[in-house]
């Protein structure tokens, strides 16, 4: 078999159509991979091999009999369970779901399915989502591909995992806060989420079917996570487009998603740099890294490189005030009840904390002021630059640090550069920067205007053709 685990999802659906590879082939590899491996990651909380088998085959068999396939051909991913899947348990690292089996597919996996895409398993999260990190009250922690002692980050903390460790080329995560592009930073992964209303989502935060779930509406973006740019866009290209199921999509056709991301000349480009808002804390190493990385944008690819912040306040607390207004206080309230003993104790302290309409409302007028904030500052700039993360990756069982750079942080503020944008909506991606002293990954964030997703690609595209970073596999992978 000439094509392996180690080639990106592009090339694997390119082998699957031409016949140099079967589906079957690769699906079995993936499906190893995974038995191997994941003994040490724990990257699935259920593995689907007799439906990947059953995938594959009949992919197999279209290919055979010469009807069409899509442009997923093949190609073996992993989807977040907090992502629903017809028929396979969606246990959303919570106790109250350790047996919810959903009776329909999330949009996006129909999608992934109609594309050709083989499905190994459901990728571990913590309980809810609520959480940066890897580990839950149910099932075993997830750990770092790269150091087996740190966090692969969160919510998509198995996806995360399992593509840096070449389990599967691609996968599925969402992103209320970052939990995309946070595991992308801490498994040095590419990792997107496209402007609001690019994916659609359902049900997992629209149907009030699933009470405790439907939540994060405003904030919550399905995006994909991979090992290269063109990967990225490839799942875009599938996942994005309107669907009536989600009142908030939006049409498509201004972007040319796998166009978008060939490399190109971006020189003249406009570019703001703020290593840290002018307020956060952040690791000196981060630091390092990602002004490394942002003298590439300047030096190697032409761009005009400024530093400015937008100039916003920390809205920490308004974005949690947001959650809870878009949470099911009162269904997650009834979960608590009868499960807050065995929950993970920081959510059941958000649940139960008693909100009053004041702080609901004023975080939403916070939240206009930073989204005003940003369209007025990305006015002057093409894109804004920034570390994904404040830390690189941390130790297992905690929810942040609590000290950065000499200070005392709450244990959430690592996460200052990625929820903002989960504010704003703004197109935003996770890319590779370089590696700690220690070889931990470090992310860049890239963010464009509103709706400037090709943007942001053409970007991301360009630092990675000026400073590649596939070929680089953690020890677990090879």
């Amino acid at each position: 078999m000439s094509v392996s685990w180690k080639n990106d999802a592009t090339a694997m659906a390119e082998a699957v159509r031409s016949k140099q590879v079967s589906a079957t082939e690769l699906a079995k590899e993936a499906l190893a991979r995974v038995e191997t491996l994941d003994s040490k990651l724990n990257a699935f909380c259920t593995p689907t091999p007799e439906l990947a088998l059953a995938q594959a085959a009949a992919l197999d068999r279209a290919i055979t009999q010469g009807r069409p396939v899509g442009p997923l051909a093949g190609v073996p991913y992993g989807i977040k369970d907090l992502i629903c899947t017809k028929g396979v348990r969606t246990m959303s690292g919570a106790v109250a779901f350790r047996d919810f089996v959903p009776d329909e597919d999330d949009v996006v996996v129909e999608r992934m399915r109609d594309a050709g895409a083989v499905a190994i398993g459901k990728t571990n999260v913590p309980e809810f989502g609520y959480s940066g990190v890897g580990h839950n009250p149910i099932g075993e922690t997830t750990r770092n591909p790269w150091n087996l002692d740190r966090t692969p980050g969160g919510s998509s903390a198995g996806s995360g995992a399992a593509v840096a460790a070449g389990m599967c080329p691609i996968a599925l995560g969402s992103d209320g806060g970052g939990s995309v592009r946070i595991p992308a930073s801490f498994c040095g992964l590419v990792g997107v989420k496209a402007s609001m209303g690019r994916v659609p989502l359902y049900p997992g935060t629209k149907d009030e079917r699933y009470p405790g779930v439907s939540s994060w509406e405003s904030l919550e973006h399905i995006g994909p996570m991979a090992r290269s740019v063109r990967d990225a866009a490839l799942m875009l290209s599938v996942i994005a487009g309107p669907d009536e199921r989600d009142r908030r999509t939006i049409p498509c056709n201004d972007i040319d998603w796998l166009d978008a991301a060939r490399p190109r000349d971006i020189k003249g480009m406009r570019v703001a740099y703020s290593a840290d808002w002018g307020y956060a804390a952040v690791d000196p190493e981060v630091r390092r890294v990602v002004h490394e990385a942002v003298r590439v944008f300047e030096r190697d690819l032409g761009c005009i490189v400024e530093e400015a912040h937008p100039g916003w306040d920390d809205p920490y607390a308004a974005f949690w005030g947001v959650v809870a207004a878009e949470s099911d206080l009162k269904g997650l309230r009834e979960i608590t009840a009868k499960h807050g003993a065995k929950m993970t104790p920081h959510i059941v302290d958000f649940i139960n904390r008693p909100w009053t309409a004041e702080e609901l409302t004023s975080a939403n007028v916070v939240r206009k002021a930073v989204a005003n904030k940003m369209w007025r500052f990305m006015r002057d700039y093409d894109i804004l630059l920034t570390p994904t993360l404040a830390v690189p990756p941390f130790a297992l069982h905690i929810q942040g640090l609590e000290k950065i750079e000499g200070r005392m942080v709450a244990p959430f503020q690592w996460l200052a550069f990625t929820f903002p944008m989960n504010l704003t909506g703004n197109p935003a991606a996770s890319v590779p920067a370089g590696f700690t002293g220690d070889g931990l990954p470090v992310g860049l964030q890239i963010v464009g205007k509103h709706l400037a997703d090709a943007t942001v690609l053409r970007a991301a595209a360009a630092f990675e053709a000026a400073r590649p970073w596939a070929d680089t596999w953690p020890a677990i992978a090879t």
